[in-house]
């Protein structure tokens, strides 16, 4: 039997249909269209039975052309549990799917690459693994999102090791790369090297420890990245597995305490904890500090504070100059690397997106612009070029 809404369910939809976002999301963001017509017999012989056999039997005799006849070499699985959901935490895989439908919008109009959102109702690393990896035949790469810290990191190395395609957490990577090339232009403006840098990062999840871990590869002075508890250093209790690494790699300084206790005498703040940092704590940094207020929707400090102290300020959010966000990074990423069929995607594609991404600002660096924007028509063809360039450099490249 049919069950229709009651009075009551449609008069509740109407009332949450007046605020625009709902509106936009109703029914859903995204739709499925065909790529070729269907106008008679001849064209559905072609499309589907018999001709689709012909295809099929070519396929299993030789499985790479998938990847020329299908449209696995164009199509991202966008996947998360749910678990992590941009600052709502653990909110539930059905929760999750406006969130992941946004990604492969975005997927799409930056970077014309097709990509299906997947929530799953599981949160073991070993069912997210098993379940991605039989999900994996139909897509040419795997998009993590949103799936929680330490976990996100056992996930993404074990799916890394058994797929021949690129797997990337971009809530690791994607803001890691966005940040590296925000600093590489906040630091040319302020005439320093990235060596000569000392940072704090708030945040210890799966974007500050990759964010940290990169920007140290990237040669960045030195690192002192805090939780909730403080400064991971060596020898602090109730550290796992993951903070122990960052705490031997991080903080030659040798910091303890709290995260405004740190921005003493600190050149660059990258916040990513959803907390708050103090004006006092801001105006305590070196001249020509760099903040980078990340958290959404409330930066850690409001823009207008740390202007004050900062000579470049960055958060998250559209409405701010120096928007870092990863819509920069991870169409072109993808697109570049299944572009080339790579198999997977190295930290040097890493590294050659984050410098084609600085090297769009150009001439055209300033305070106020240390990072293009995600409506700059040069970013995908810059980062698209420089990670094919990059897979085949790595030989990583089918294609």
């Amino acid at each position: 039997m049919a069950v229709t809404p009651s009075s009551t369910s449609l008069e509740a939809l109407e009332a949450l249909d007046l605020d625009p976002a709902f509106a936009l999301h109703r029914g859903g963001k995204l739709e499925i269209r065909s790529t070729v017509p269907v106008r008679d017999a001849g064209d559905l012989a072609l499309a589907y039975t018999p001709g689709v056999a012909r295809v099929c039997s070519a396929i299993a005799e030789e499985p790479e052309l998938a990847k020329d006849y299908t449209w696995i070499s164009n199509v991202v699985a966008v996947v998360s549990d749910g678990t992590a959901v941009l600052g709502l935490g653990d909110i539930g895989p059905a929760a999750a799917m406006p969130v992941m439908e946004g990604k492969a919008l975005l997927f799409k109009q930056f970077a014309g690459v097709d990509a299906v959102p997947i929530c799953l109702d599981c949160t073991g690393v070993d069912e997210l693994v098993e379940t991605v990896v039989r999900l994996a035949p139909s897509f040419g790469g795997i998009n993590l999102e949103d799936i929680s810290a330490p976990r996100c990191f056992e996930v993404e190395a074990r799916l890394r090791e058994l797929l021949d395609i690129p797997v990337f957490h971009d809530d690791q990577h994607g803001t890691a790369i966005v940040t590296l090339a925000a600093l590489k232009n906040a630091a040319r403006l302020t005439g320093r090297s990235l060596g000569e840098l000392r940072v704090v990062v708030a945040g210890a999840g799966a974007s500050g420890i990759a964010v940290s871990r990169f920007l140290l590869d990237a040669g960045v002075g030195d690192i002192a990245v805090a939780d909730s508890k403080g400064i991971v250093h060596e020898g602090r209790d109730g550290l796992n597995p993951v903070k122990q690494a960052l705490a031997r790699d991080t903080n030659k300084a040798g910091l303890h305490g709290a995260t405004e206790q740190a921005l003493a005498g600190a050149d660059v703040f990258v916040g990513l904890s959803g907390s708050t940092v103090s004006e006092r704590a801001i105006a305590s940094m070196a001249p020509d500090s760099i903040v980078f207020a990340l958290s959404n929707p409330t930066p850690e400090v409001l823009p207008e504070v740390a202007g004050r102290y900062a000579r470049v300020v960055a958060t998250g959010r559209s409405d701010f100059p120096n928007q870092i966000n990863n819509v920069l990074a991870f169409p072109g990423v993808f697109r570049g690397a299944m572009d080339v069929r790579a198999t997977t995607i190295t930290e040097n594609m890493k590294v050659a997106a984050a410098e084609a991404l600085a090297a769009v600002v150009g001439d055209e660096l300033s305070a106020d612009c240390v990072i293009p924007s995600p409506f700059d028509e040069r970013v995908a063809p810059a980062v698209i070029a420089a990670v094919s360039a990059q897979a085949r450099a790595d030989g990583v490249a089918r294609l």
